[in-house]
């Protein structure tokens, strides 16, 4: 070739620097701004007319000299400089850094697309000869002196540098990939080498190899595993460090060793933090200690480990200051506190909660052991129609919403809009600005700091400010009256879908004229409601609107379809079947709607709730009844015992949950049951599936209930409920069917036979 040495294709990474010649620090590129990165490895300008120049003196090493001045020549360089400039910035339209490979890559497609094959040729034959070069320049340095490798220093919390334990850091990641199918070790420890650089701090350290395994998860579930096992190393560091007040870190196999001691350690430093209550000092520690089995910390995923780590694992300031598994005994300690033989208990509670058979609720697992142990879940409660009733309901609400309460308000008794204010003679504005009030203290009280208060708002259909209820979510009209971070739900009677039904009329009341409306319900409500509407006709009450019932449907599923709220729950069914319906009524479930339970001025409802794994009880060949069946004996206890050990920011939470002992079981994992017997979501046998895994789960439940209340007693208003009537849950389908004089299309005969 007759290209000389200024036509060397090294030529264009040199001609790119920024102030010609001074490289840069390698820094990642500010938005819009392009670098490239040089063979070395240095990061410097870019600039678009050395790729003009590299590419005229492609040309003329083909066409000679005499082409220098030629116009087509000039014109063509142009356009093909475009071409390549077009190709690099397509996929970075924002900035960044190009490597110099990909740039002569994009030059010689923009020669061969634009039919220059010869130039094409010439210089793809040109790079291979000066690759070859580079090559043997540094094979031959590497003969005359050996490279040794560069030292990559971390810096400590306390700011000293120290050189990376690459040795630990193998061991490490060798431990997370142990056992599992379809991960590369060596894959991770490339990419961690890759990821961390001289001068990286310790934490961001611990960072950068969890994303070695969490960049991966998409190619194979596994790698969530080996993220959350690497992400324990970390927290392990953590925990450690701060315990034992010197920088401290261990394997997973000598955590096999280390574990009881932190465990006793942790007790007591939490203790002396006044994080934890002195009473969990009374308890043997040493067999607790030796009860921890830490092969369950690897059984994590990578989302539910992060999760722990942000939100439910004891810190001190910024320091973790627990481990996965001292966790888990906590809670279990918190749980056995009352039991005579506590130890034991509590050991049997710790296996369940840590092998994932079970998971108590969310502010269990919060508030365990603390100096504030606020055990339940959701709390239901009932607004009266008096500013002082109102604020002290939303007092109340930000009481139970710091120490992680989910709420659920019924405001059906608060007067609407126009209504008369006696005291005043003044008007009412309705209900909505107090729920603007409601939804704002729900922002400014979150739950114990760990995650946003939650609340919904209850609001009966026959209420005159059901349509202003039914915007709130809106993003569009008047801030004052919209709550976006409140939920909302309907509460709705089947006097108003039997209107929709028959396309008939609908008449919206302020509950001050119609005040027992919100106390009835099935037929008694009819022919109150009834009787109030010839009242409003016969001009005896005077704040009313009527209304197309089909007209308010139609808009309650639009705004449904369109903010996702208010939710449909219905009134009569969930009064007629309840257990409870002999001592109170039902004004609205809770936060989460699967909770339905009586309140009044004297009683804010309490529910104390866990979660069966059921994937966990689940064979190929279906459920594992004998263990599903220890499993639910074991949760109905530690769920009793939350009632009597719970923390009570209000009394009237207290009357109610010590009164009537609610407690309630749910499942997750289904889908993950479903896969493991290769059953199809939509199946038939998917269908069957449910309803013999909740027909289990209940039997399961109302028995250890029963052998409960052999060993501690009934519950206080257990006498005329209807279990006392022997009327259970399927049962009281028949009661559905009496009220309302209609066959209702449910199956309520059991699947399996059982004793």
């Amino acid at each position: 070739m007759q290209q000389t040495e200024t036509t060397d294709n090294s030529k264009l990474e040199q001609q790119m620097p920024i102030n010609e010649t001074q490289p840069q620090k390698n820094t990642p590129s500010a938005p819009g701004e392009y670098r490239v990165i040089r063979r070395n490895g240095q990061i410097t300008g870019f600039d678009a007319s050395k790729i003009s120049v590299a590419m005229t003196k492609a040309f003329l090493a083909v066409e000679g000299g005499q082409a220098a001045a030629s116009a087509r020549i000039r014109e063509k360089v142009e356009n093909l400089t475009q071409d390549v400039l077009n190709g690099l910035f397509r996929r970075l339209d924002d900035g960044g850094t190009i490597h110099i490979e990909d740039i002569q890559d994009q030059v010689e497609l923009a020669l061969m697309r634009a039919g220059e094959h010869k130039v094409a040729r010439d210089y793809v034959l040109y790079r291979a000869k000066q690759a070859e070069k580079r090559a043997k320049a540094k094979a031959k340095t590497k003969s005359k002196k050996k490279t040794s490798e560069p030292v990559i220093n971390v810096i400590a919390k306390d700011g000293t540098r120290k050189a990376l334990d690459k040795a630990r850091l193998e061991t490490i990641i060798t431990e997370a990939v142990a056992d599992l199918t379809g991960v590369d070790k060596d894959l991770i420890i490339r990419q961690a080498y890759r990821n961390i650089f001289d001068g990286i701090a310790e934490k961001d350290m611990s960072s950068a190899i969890v994303m070695c395994a969490r960049q991966y998860i998409e190619k194979d579930p596994n790698y969530s595993k080996v993220a959350a096992r690497l992400l324990l190393d970390g927290l392990r560091t953590e925990v450690l460090t701060f315990l034992y007040g010197e920088e401290r870190s261990a394997t997973q196999e000598q955590m096999q060793e280390l574990y009881p001691s932190s465990f006793k350690k942790y007790i007591h430093k939490a203790i002396e933090l006044e994080l934890l209550t002195p009473e969990l000092a009374n308890y043997d520690l040493d067999k607790l200690g030796d009860a921890i089995k830490p092969e369950r910390d690897l059984d994590f995923t990578y989302l539910g480990f992060q999760t722990l780590y942000d939100r439910y694992f004891i810190h001190s300031g910024d320091s973790r200051i627990e481990l996965p598994q001292n966790f888990f005994m906590r809670v279990a300690m918190c749980l056995a506190i009352n039991e005579v033989e506590r130890e034991e208990k509590t050991i049997e509670f710790y296996n369940l909660l840590s092998s994932f058979d079970f998971m108590s609720s969310t502010p269990t697992l919060f508030n365990s052991g603390t100096l504030r142990p606020q055990l339940s879940s959701c709390y239901l409660t009932t607004v009266p129609d008096d500013l002082a009733g109102i604020f002290n309901a939303i007092k109340d609400d930000a009481l139970l919403s710091k120490y992680a309460g989910g709420l659920g308000n019924d405001w059906s008794r608060v007067r609407g809009l126009g209504a008369r204010i006696k005291g005043t003679n003044g008007e009412s504005q309705g209900v909505v600005p107090f729920l603007k009030v409601a939804n704002d203290t729900a922002v400014a009280v979150n739950q114990g700091g760990k995650r946003k208060g939650a609340m919904c708002a209850y609001l009966e259909t026959w209420h005159i400010d059901i349509e202003e209820f039914l915007d709130l979510r809106k993003n569009t009209g008047d801030e004052r009256r919209r709550t976006h971070d409140m939920n909302t739900a309907n509460w709705i009677p089947d006097l108003f879908m039997q209107r929709v039904a028959e396309e008939q009329e609908w008449t919206l009341f302020s509950p001050e004229e119609t005040p027992d409306l919100h106390d009835l319900y099935g037929q008694a409500f009819r022919k109150k409601y009834e009787y109030y509407e010839k009242q409003a006709q016969d001009g005896k009450i005077s704040n009313f609107k009527v209304i197309n019932a089909n007209e308010l449907w139609r808009k309650m599923l639009g705004m449904l379809f369109e903010t996702g709220h208010p939710w449909l729950t219905f009134k009569d069914p969930c009064n007629i079947r309840s257990p409870q319906q002999h001592v109170g009524v039902i004004h609205s479930s809770n936060l989460c709607t699967e909770i339905t339970l009586n309140t009044s001025d004297e009683e804010i409802a309490v529910c104390n709730l866990g979660s069966i794994n059921l994937p966990q009880h689940t064979t190929e060949n279906g459920l594992d009844m004998v263990k599903l069946e220890k499993t639910i004996t074991t949760a109905m206890r530690m769920l009793d015992n939350v009632i009597d050990y719970n923390f009570y920011s209000v009394p009237q939470a207290r009357r109610s949950n010590l009164k009537h002992r609610p407690v309630g079981i749910g499942l997750m994992g289904f889908q993950d049951a479903l896969y493991k017997q290769n059953l199809a979501y939509t199946s038939e046998e998917a269908i069957n599936f449910a309803d013999v895994s909740m027909e289990a789960v209940s039997y399961f439940a109302i028995q250890a209930s029963s052998d409960l209340a052999k060993i501690r007693g009934t519950y206080p208003s257990y006498d005329g409920s209807l279990w006392s009537k022997g009327i259970l849950p399927i049962d009281s389908i028949e009661l559905l069917e009496t009220e309302i004089f209609q066959l209702i299309r449910q199956k309520n005969a059991w699947k399996d036979q059982w004793p």
